[in-house]
Formats: structure tokens, C-alpha cells, sequence
């Protein structure tokens, strides 16, 4: 590696600014009326962060089929003059609400973003965006329609400085020729919610029972798929996967064990997603390995660990060319890609959001790349079901 090579390393690696830089400018001003569609924890959870933004969103409408759910957020301090509703149809007519986020079971995405795009509202639609691969196409031509309304997707890598990070070492070269992906998501927990009542099972639990869910595919494997099509621009040529109810025999649909290979030809990649309901010793893992070097990520940190015939040129960087300061794990073998707190991955998502709602620019995660998103989902619940290999026509 020459000096010049040396110098381009330090200044790359040690960025802490390659990051979206997501810049509210003095003319932008709306505050913009939220209706959110969905009352369970991640419902309330975006409503929480919506707290934090009292410039940008006012939350005037929810709408909630549970009684159980409006009556502990009352409890809770829900502000009286929100607006209640029962029937997403009648929340997508109220004159008082500009954007929807819906937060509701898979199954009913593309139904509830149907209404709300008709209704002329604009959209915050959680991943994955739909449950099955023709609602996405669907959902995608029902958008070419209706441009001037904006859908935001919840992938939320795409919005994550740590992520944003991660994908320009990728694509400045600092990882070589990448050829495998690796990505765990594994607890120990059955994955249930309380009950209060028996008939509300099917409603509450509804991430395990396939008529509702994508199971653990859609939920948390969706995540690290859909950042591998976005660092790579790739979307998968085929997929194969395997899984079955291994721990948890308790009435459930949806597999608690599950592993997906997925084939990108064109990108010239393997990548590796599995995730379990019974073991929890590694938790979440990511990794993406290059001929020049490995990223190891968790949510919220991260390294860079070059091969051995670049470790030793990149630990010279700091004293060889005065280049920006490296900063290095204990052991000097990785570099570390977080060197400040991060916030929410939900709150850089709505930062974009509002910006885009602003001046008309279209969500890095949106109805086309998050419909791409779906459905490779799709796709590997289907592998999961049939016991087939399926390939993307």
C-alpha cells in the first residue's frame, strides 16, 4: 500500500461523518397532523418518538379494534383531545390527520395503505410493507398513481448513521470483493404477549399464525435482507429455506426456527439468515465479509476488521501519514464505527420523513425498495412451506 493509499484510508475510516445528513432548513415549517393506525406496543412506541418531535408531528387520531390497548393508554395519560377511532376507514377520512403510520399486523398493510393512499393521505407503513409478493406490486402501481403522496417504509437501516456507515465502506472499496453475508437474529423466549382474554388470542399473538404474519422472516430477518439489497443494490436470483416448530409446541403456525440462503448472482454473494426462538447466546449478529475485510455489527455498534495483510498497513495510518485518527478496538484488530450514542433507529427514520413530506423527495425507504423487500420475504416463506428453492421472475 503506498503513502498516498495510507493517507485515503485514514481519512475514510475515520469518518464519523459518513452519515445522512438530514438538514431541516428554516422554510421548512408544518407541523403535520398524525393518525396512528395500530395501538400496540409499536404503535405507542412511534407515538412515543413522535413526542420528541413537536415540531415536525402533532398525534390528533389513533385507531385501535382493542379496547384493552386505548383504555391502558388513557391510563397512561393519553391526551383527551386525540381522537379515537375503531374503523381505519373512518381515521383515513378525518380532515384533521395528514399522515397515517400504520402499525397494524402484516396482513392488513396493503389493505389500510390502499385506504389511506385513496383517502389522499400520505404514509408511514411499517415493514415488512406487505404480506404477500402481489399486494407489493400491487401496492407499487396503486403509488405510480398517486406520486405526490408520500410512502415511507419502515426499514430503518436505511436511516441509521451506523448503517448509512456501514454502506460507504462497502461501496468505497475498503472491504474488497464481498462474498458472503452472514446475519443471526436468535432469542430465548417464546415470543408471546399477554391475553386478557382467550377470544383475542389470534389478535394479539398475531405474528404466529400465518394467516396474520410473515413470521420470523418479516420480523426480524427482514431487517438485514433488506439492507443487503440496499448496500449492494442487488435483490435476490433464489432462495432456500428451511425451519419448523422445534421448541415451542404450543398451538402456534409460524416457525421458531428458521434459516435462509439466499443467492444474488449479480452481486456475487451467499447470504446466510437464520433465526430461533430457543437460544439467545449470540442474539443478533451481522457480518459481511469482503477479500479485504470483515464488518461485524450489532444495532447500535460496530467494527471494521481488516485481513492480516492489511492490518498491519492500516495500524501504521495514525503514525505514517498524520492522517484523522483511527479508532481502534483494545486489541488494535478492528476499528471501531461508532464512536458516539445513537438515537433510535425510529427517530432518524421520521427526521427523513418530515423532510420528505417537505419538499416532495422520495423516502430512502420506500414503496419500491420496500415492495423489493417483501417480496424476498415472501419468497422465503414460501421455501419454508413448500420445502422448494424459489427464484425471483
Amino acid at each position: 500500500m503506498k503513502r498516498r493509499d495510507f493517507m485515503k484510508a485514514g481519512a475514510v475510516l475515520g469518518l464519523s461523518t459518513a452519515i445522512p445528513a438530514f438538514s431541516i432548513h428554516q422554510h421548512l415549517k408544518k407541523n403535520y397532523k398524525v393518525g396512528i393506525l395500530g395501538y400496540g406496543d409499536r404503535g405507542s412506541g412511534l407515538h412515543g418518538v413522535l413526542s420528541q418531535m413537536p415540531d415536525q408531528f402533532t398525534v390528533t387520531a389513533i385507531c385501535e379494534t382493542l379496547d384493552f390497548r386505548v383504555q391502558n393508554a388513557r391510563k397512561k395519560g393519553l391526551d383527551s383531545k386525540i381522537k379515537v377511532f375503531k374503523d381505519h376507514r373512518e381515521m383515513a377520512d378525518y380532515k384533521n390527520v395528514d399522515v397515517i403510520m400504520i402499525a397494524t399486523p402484516l396482513s392488513m398493510h396493503f389493505e389500510h395503505a390502499k385506504t389511506a393512499l385513496q383517502a389522499g393521505k400520505h404514509i408511514y407503513l411499517e415493514k415488512a410493507m406487505t404480506h404477500t409478493a402481489e399486494q407489493a406490486l400491487e401496492l407499487q402501481k396503486i403509488h405510480q398513481q398517486l406520486p405526490k403522496q408520500v410512502i415511507q417504509v419502515g426499514h430503518q437501516y436505511r436511516y441509521s448513521p451506523l448503517y448509512f456507515k456501514v454502506k460507504d465502506y462497502i461501496q468505497s472499496g475498503y472491504l474488497g470483493e464481498v462474498t458472503q453475508v452472514e446475519a443471526r437474529w436468535d432469542r430465548n423466549h417464546n415470543w408471546r404477549r399477554h391475553v386478557p382474554s382467550p377470544e383475542l388470542e389470534r389478535q394479539v399473538n398475531w405474528r404466529m399464525y400465518e394467516e396474520y404474519s410473515g413470521g420470523l422472516v418479516a420480523e426480524l430477518l427482514s431487517h438485514q435482507m433488506d439492507f443487503v439489497h440496499w448496500a449492494f443494490d442487488t435483490v435476490p436470483s433464489s432462495i432456500y429455506a428451511t425451519g419448523g416448530i422445534d421448541h415451542f409446541k404450543d398451538g402456534r403456525e409460524t416457525f421458531d426456527n428458521v434459516q435462509a440462503t439466499v443467492r444474488y448472482n449479480d452481486a456475487g454473494i451467499i447470504g446466510n439468515y437464520g433465526a430461533t426462538c430457543s437460544n439467545q447466546y449470540e442474539g443478533y449478529i451481522f457480518k459481511i465479509k469482503g477479500n479485504k475485510g470483515t464488518i461485524s455489527l450489532l444495532m447500535n455498534d460496530g467494527y471494521f476488521y481488516p485481513e492480516p495483510e492489511h492490518l498491519k498497513e492500516l495500524q501504521q495510518v495514525d503514525g505514517v501519514s498524520g492522517a484523522t485518527k483511527l479508532e481502534w478496538s483494545d486489541n488494535r484488530k478492528g476499528i471501531k464505527l461508532v464512536t458516539e450514542p445513537l438515537k433510535d433507529g425510529t427517530f432518524y427514520a421520521l427526521q427523513d420523513l418530515f423532510e420528505c413530506l417537505e419538499t416532495g423527495r422520495i423516502p430512502y425507504s420506500n414503496v419500491m425498495n420496500g415492495g423489493n423487500t417483501a417480496i424476498a420475504v415472501a419468497m422465503a416463506n414460501k421455501s419454508l412451506k413448500d420445502g422448494l428453492p424459489q427464484r425471483w421472475v
